[in-house]
This record gives C-alpha cells, sequence and structure tokens, in this order.
C-alpha cells in the first residue's frame, strides 16, 4: 500500500562524509517526486557513529534548511538510516501447533505475536525482524500459509539489531534538530531498495556498501536480506593513505583520488603526471599516475580480502557465482568493479539508485543509494507489522524517541 497522495516524505542519511537529505512528494499515481534536496560535509561523525553532538546537529539543521528552501514546505519528520559498524543480524524460528487445522489469518497472527519474544536481544535494539518464508510440518519455503493444513506452522524472522547507545545518539541528534523521527532504517535494507532488481533479491545477490568509513556485505536471498557483516574499511581509508604517503592535504587527497585514482594499473600510468600541493604552504609537486595508483591499491587490496572473507562467512557462493553488487561512494573509485571480480570470482556490477523525477544529478549517484531508498521505503509503508515485526508496530507510536518505541514495540505494549 503506497502512501496517499500529496504526503510528504523526507529522508535523512547522516553518513561520514556527508549529510544529506531528500523531500518528496507522493504523486497520484503513486510515484515519488523530489521537491527538495540538501547536503553538506559531515562534521561530528566517525564510522558511522556520532562522535559529536553539536557539530552533528548543525549539519543536519544546514541540509534540512537547504532542502525546506528548495521545496518550500516544512518537514515534521525523517526517515533516518543506519550505517553504524554495530549492526548485526541473525534469525530467530519460531513454531506454533495447529492441529492439523487450516491455516487462517489468525493463526499466522499469533505466529507472528510469538515471534515478538524471539526476537528480543539483550543488550541490542532490534531495528527489524522481518518474517522470511513459513514452514508446514518442516517443509521449508511457504511464501503464504493460509488455506493450507499442517499440523506445525513455523517461520524464519531475520533480525537486524543494533547497539543500543550509538542509536540513542543518532535520535538525540535528529530530534535537536527539533525533528520527529518517523523510523530508523538499516542502511544496507535501504541501500538494497534503491539499486536491487526484486529478481536479484529473490535468486540471490551480495550488496556491497563501500561507504566512507564502513563497508558493508549484505546478503539477500527469497527476497529478503538473510546475513550482515560489517568491515570497519572505507573509501576515506584511501584518501587517508594518499594523504600520508605525498605529504597533501586530505582535501587534495580526496581529489587525487577521484580524479585520477584507479584500483587497476595501465602501462601508460608512469608517463601520466598529476599536479600536487605538498606541505602547509603547498609547496607544488609532481607524482606519477603509478604511484598514486600504487597507494590506492594497498588499501583496495586489504578491503578485497575482507569482502571476500565476509562473503564466504556468510555463506555466499557455490557453483552458481551470485552477483555481486557495489555501491556506496566508494564504488565510484575508477575500475573498483573489474578489480573486484577478478579477486572475489563472483560477477560485479556497479549499483546506482532508481532515478527518481525532480532527483538532482549531484545526487543520482551510488552514494546517495541509502537516502533514496529511505524514501522509497517511506513511500511503501503502511504501518504494516506483518512485514516487520519491530517498524510495523514502531509505525504506529508516536511521540516518543524512537528508542522508547523501538522497546515498547518488542514488548508488544
Amino acid at each position: 500500500m503506497a502512501a496517499p497522495d500529496g504526503k510528504l516524505i523526507a529522508a535523512l542519511d547522516i553518513g561520514s562524509s556527508k549529510v544529506a537529505t531528500l523531500i518528496a512528494r507522493v504523486g497520484e499515481d503513486g510515484e515519488l517526486d523530489i521537491v527538495g534536496s540538501g547536503q553538506r560535509e559531515s562534521r561530528g561523525v566517525k564510522r558511522g557513529s556520532i562522535s559529536d553532538r553539536d557539530l552533528s546537529e548543525t549539519a543536519v539543521r544546514e541540509t534540512l534548511d537547504l532542502a525546506e528552501r528548495m521545496s518550500g514546505v516544512t518537514v515534521n519528520d525523517v526517515w533516518a538510516g543506519f550505517a553504524s559498524g554495530g549492526l548485526m543480524s541473525d534469525v530467530a524460528n519460531v513454531e506454533v501447533e495447529l492441529g492439523g487445522q487450516q491455516v487462517e489469518d489468525g493463526d499466522v497472527a499469533q505466529l507472528l505475536s510469538a515471534g515478538q519474544g524471539a526476537i528480543e536481544r539483550d543488550g541490542q535494539v532490534v531495528l527489524h525482524a522481518q518474517p522470511a518464508l513459513y514452514t508446514l510440518d518442516g517443509v521449508e519455503g511457504v511464501k503464504n500459509p493460509r488455506g493450507l493444513h499442517a499440523d506445525k506452522l513455523g517461520v524464519d524472522i531475520h533480525v537486524i539489531a543494533a547497539q543500543e547507545a550509538p542509536l540513542r545518539n543518532l535520535d538525540y541528534v535528529i530530534r535537536a534538530a527539533h525533528l520527529g523521527v518517523g523510523a530508523i532504517i538499516a542502511a544496507p535494507l535501504a541501500s538494497a531498495r534503491a539499486c536491487l532488481s526484486k529478481d536479484e533479491r529473490d535468486l540471490g545477490v551480495a550488496l556491497v556498501e563501500l561507504g566512507a568509513d564502513v563497508t558493508t556485505i549484505g546478503v539477500h536471498v527469497g527476497g529478503m536480506l538473510v546475513g550482515l557483516r560489517t568491515i570497519p574499511i572505507g573509501a576515506r581509508d584511501i584518501s587517508e593513505d594518499i594523504a600520508m604517503a605525498f605529504g597533501v592535504t586530505r582535501r587534495d587527497a580526496e581529489r587525487m583520488k577521484c580524479f585520477y585514482g584507479s584500483a587497476i594499473q595501465s602501462p601508460s600510468d608512469n608517463q601520466a603526471m598529476i599536479d600536487a600541493e605538498i606541505g602547509e604552504h603547498g609547496e607544488p609537486a609532481r607524482i606519477t599516475r603509478a604511484q598514486l595508483v600504487t597507494v590506492i591499491r594497498q588499501r583496495v587490496e586489504e578491503l578485497a580480502n575482507e569482502i571476500d572473507a565476509g562473503l564466504k562467512g556468510l555463506g555466499f557462493g557455490g557453483p552458481a557465482k551470485r552477483q555481486v553488487v557495489l555501491t556506496g561512494g566508494g564504488a565510484e573509485l575508477k575500475n573498483i568493479d573489474d578489480y573486484l571480480q577478478g579477486v572475489l570470482g563472483h560477477r560485479v556490477r556497479i549499483g546506482r539508485p532508481i532515478k527518481l523525477p525532480g532527483m538532482p544529478e549531484a545526487q543520482a549517484g551510488p552514494a546517495f543509494s541509502t537516502l533514496t531508498g529511505l524514501l522509497l521505503l517511506g513511500a511503501e509503508d503502511d504501518g504494516a507489522s506483518e512485514q516487520d515485526l519491530a517498524l510495523g508496530s514502531l509505525r504506529r507510536r508516536r511521540g516518543d524517541s524512537i528508542i522508547a518505541r523501538l522497546f515498547q514495540a518488542l514488548k508488544g505494549a
């Protein structure tokens, strides 16, 4: 069920390198039309977590102000993404006795209600609890059990949880900017909605999001996110390596990476020269592109090995050699897809978000997959708890902090 016609939806992505906002209006046909956007350099965020509340709050206020001025509307609440390295996932199994009866809506509701207790995690806050496939008397892979007979009805619930402290800090920063928090969505879910096709999610795909400070691996099968890993390495580490290797500023290192960097060396790199400014006073210097690529490759090799280990740890592989999709700002590094394809042994493509009407060209690249996905999920939300036990219950509670509402949702309050 789509959002009602004319409804405004605002998405907020507080990342380690940027803070970005999109405001969209839902049209008569249910399609989204971007009416406002804003972006500022991120301040006070490290490895995906808030490290300075005041700086982060200021960045949120500035990007929201830009989007509101452009759209001419005022935003009351936002759908926010959460991409901290503290994200964790596992699967909870729940089963109820039916005694050979036909499965009805009430039986499914009873099963999901029993699942509320199974998804609680000590010391963590459950962001998402999505029922995957049902089982009937041990037979797996049932998408819709209604109308069928069984002695036992079960379901696997994929749970995504986060450490409480980073979530509280994110909630505080947003509320301090005088915004309500409609929902906090795990960034891997939002990015998947923006740049994976339905067939990819059904047949099996790994989405690797190369963020500024954190790389996230999400494995999707049967239309569900079934496995999650985070790696505390990101695209900004490459820029830091360049800055340290050549003595240039961080800003100049980022420029060199974006304009001249590559994950693969070419024969002409030894002849290609790059102008740089070294030291505090910007002393001019020249380096070869081969030198730059050598520094980049060292970090890319480390990251590729971590991704390979993460995929294997999630059981992603087999003779079918399923596809890997790269997204996030780091996916814009030249030839990164070709390099990873050689290391991982899987076909690799760059995942770009769905192009929405009114989307600024500057926010149409892989770095904005999470932001676009937040809008799409917000537009599709109807508050139904059957698709997401945590989010569905959360959306029916207002007025309190996001953390309190999540705890109440899990307790069925």
